[in-house]
Protein backbone atom coordinates (compact mmCIF):
# COMPACT_ATOMS: atom_id res chain seq x y z
CA UNK A 1 0.00 0.00 0.00
CA UNK A 2 1.06 3.59 -0.84
CA UNK A 3 -0.32 6.62 1.52
CA UNK A 4 0.13 10.45 -0.05
CA UNK A 5 -1.24 13.26 2.10
CA UNK A 6 -1.26 16.22 0.40
CA UNK A 7 -0.95 19.70 2.03
CA UNK A 8 -0.62 23.69 1.06
CA UNK A 9 -3.46 24.59 -0.46
CA UNK A 10 -5.78 27.68 0.20
CA UNK A 11 -7.18 30.92 -1.05
CA UNK A 12 -5.04 33.01 -3.31
CA UNK A 13 -5.93 35.91 -5.46
CA UNK A 14 -5.13 36.08 -9.24
CA UNK A 15 -1.82 35.90 -10.35
CA UNK A 16 -0.36 34.91 -7.01
CA UNK A 17 1.22 31.69 -6.04
CA UNK A 18 1.26 28.40 -4.18
CA UNK A 19 3.07 25.11 -3.54
CA UNK A 20 1.54 22.18 -2.61
CA UNK A 21 2.98 19.17 -1.10
CA UNK A 22 2.71 15.54 -1.63
CA UNK A 23 4.31 13.20 1.28
CA UNK A 24 4.71 9.59 0.36
CA UNK A 25 4.70 6.46 2.10
CA UNK A 26 4.48 2.69 2.38
CA UNK A 27 5.95 0.64 -0.49
CA UNK A 28 8.62 1.63 -2.57
CA UNK A 29 7.87 4.33 -5.24
CA UNK A 30 11.51 4.36 -6.60
CA UNK A 31 9.87 2.74 -10.21
CA UNK A 32 6.50 4.98 -9.84
CA UNK A 33 5.26 8.08 -11.74
CA UNK A 34 3.57 10.61 -9.36
CA UNK A 35 1.25 13.38 -10.50
CA UNK A 36 -1.02 16.02 -9.77
CA UNK A 37 -4.37 15.72 -10.61
CA UNK A 38 -7.22 19.04 -10.97
CA UNK A 39 -10.69 18.38 -10.11
CA UNK A 40 -13.35 21.14 -10.17
CA UNK A 41 -17.09 21.04 -9.85
CA UNK A 42 -18.16 20.88 -13.85
CA UNK A 43 -14.89 18.91 -15.22
CA UNK A 44 -13.88 15.43 -14.63
CA UNK A 45 -10.33 14.65 -12.91
CA UNK A 46 -7.96 16.21 -15.55
CA UNK A 47 -3.92 15.77 -15.05
CA UNK A 48 -2.17 18.61 -14.28
CA UNK A 49 1.55 17.67 -14.12
CA UNK A 50 3.59 14.06 -13.54
CA UNK A 51 7.34 13.35 -12.64
CA UNK A 52 9.11 10.04 -13.05
CA UNK A 53 10.36 9.45 -9.57
CA UNK A 54 13.90 8.07 -10.28
CA UNK A 55 14.74 9.67 -13.36
CA UNK A 56 13.07 13.07 -12.57
CA UNK A 57 11.45 13.76 -16.08
CA UNK A 58 8.43 16.11 -16.23
CA UNK A 59 5.13 16.21 -17.76
CA UNK A 60 2.65 19.22 -17.94
CA UNK A 61 -0.85 19.90 -19.06
CA UNK A 62 -0.72 22.56 -21.80
CA UNK A 63 -2.97 24.66 -19.08
CA UNK A 64 0.05 24.25 -17.16
CA UNK A 65 3.04 24.81 -19.27
CA UNK A 66 5.13 27.59 -17.89
CA UNK A 67 3.54 28.32 -14.87
CA UNK A 68 3.82 25.40 -12.90
CA UNK A 69 6.68 23.13 -12.20
CA UNK A 70 6.85 19.56 -10.12
CA UNK A 71 9.59 18.16 -8.55
CA UNK A 72 10.53 15.72 -6.09
CA UNK A 73 12.44 15.24 -3.12
CA UNK A 74 13.85 11.69 -2.61
CA UNK A 75 14.97 12.16 0.63
CA UNK A 76 11.94 12.97 2.32
CA UNK A 77 9.82 11.03 -0.13
CA UNK A 78 7.63 14.02 -1.00
CA UNK A 79 6.64 15.55 -4.79
CA UNK A 80 5.54 19.13 -4.84
CA UNK A 81 4.05 21.13 -7.37
CA UNK A 82 4.99 24.95 -7.33
CA UNK A 83 1.92 27.19 -9.52
CA UNK A 84 2.33 30.32 -10.31
CA UNK A 85 0.43 33.12 -12.05
CA UNK A 86 -2.52 31.24 -11.35
CA UNK A 87 -5.94 32.11 -12.75
CA UNK A 88 -9.74 31.58 -11.42
CA UNK A 89 -9.81 28.23 -13.74
CA UNK A 90 -6.74 26.80 -11.91
CA UNK A 91 -9.59 26.41 -9.02
CA UNK A 92 -10.53 22.79 -7.87
CA UNK A 93 -9.51 20.37 -5.47
CA UNK A 94 -5.61 19.23 -6.50
CA UNK A 95 -4.83 15.08 -5.64
CA UNK A 96 -1.81 13.76 -5.63
CA UNK A 97 -1.44 10.15 -7.39
CA UNK A 98 0.61 7.59 -7.74
CA UNK A 99 1.23 4.95 -11.00
CA UNK A 100 3.57 2.12 -12.23
CA UNK A 101 2.33 2.28 -15.08
CA UNK A 102 3.00 5.43 -16.58
CA UNK A 103 2.97 5.12 -20.11
CA UNK A 104 -0.85 6.47 -19.92
CA UNK A 105 -0.19 8.93 -17.60
CA UNK A 106 -2.67 11.50 -18.17
CA UNK A 107 -4.90 8.92 -17.72
CA UNK A 108 -6.35 8.97 -13.94
CA UNK A 109 -7.98 5.49 -14.59
CA UNK A 110 -3.90 4.37 -14.87
CA UNK A 111 -3.27 5.31 -10.90
CA UNK A 112 -3.48 3.15 -8.23
CA UNK A 113 -3.22 5.40 -5.02
CA UNK A 114 -4.73 8.69 -4.51
CA UNK A 115 -4.09 11.28 -1.68
CA UNK A 116 -7.44 12.66 0.05
CA UNK A 117 -6.95 16.41 -2.26
CA UNK A 118 -6.31 19.79 -1.11
CA UNK A 119 -8.52 22.50 -2.39
CA UNK A 120 -7.37 25.77 -4.50
CA UNK A 121 -9.32 28.40 -4.89
CA UNK A 122 -8.34 31.14 -7.14
CA UNK A 123 -10.41 34.40 -6.72
CA UNK A 124 -10.34 37.15 -9.57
Amino acid sequence: QVQLVESGGGLVQAGGSLSLSCAVSGHSISDSYLAWFRQSPEKEREFTAGIRWAAGITHYADSAKGRFAISRDTAKNTVYLQMNSLKPEDTGVYYCAATWSYLAYTNKNSYNFWGQGTQVTVSS
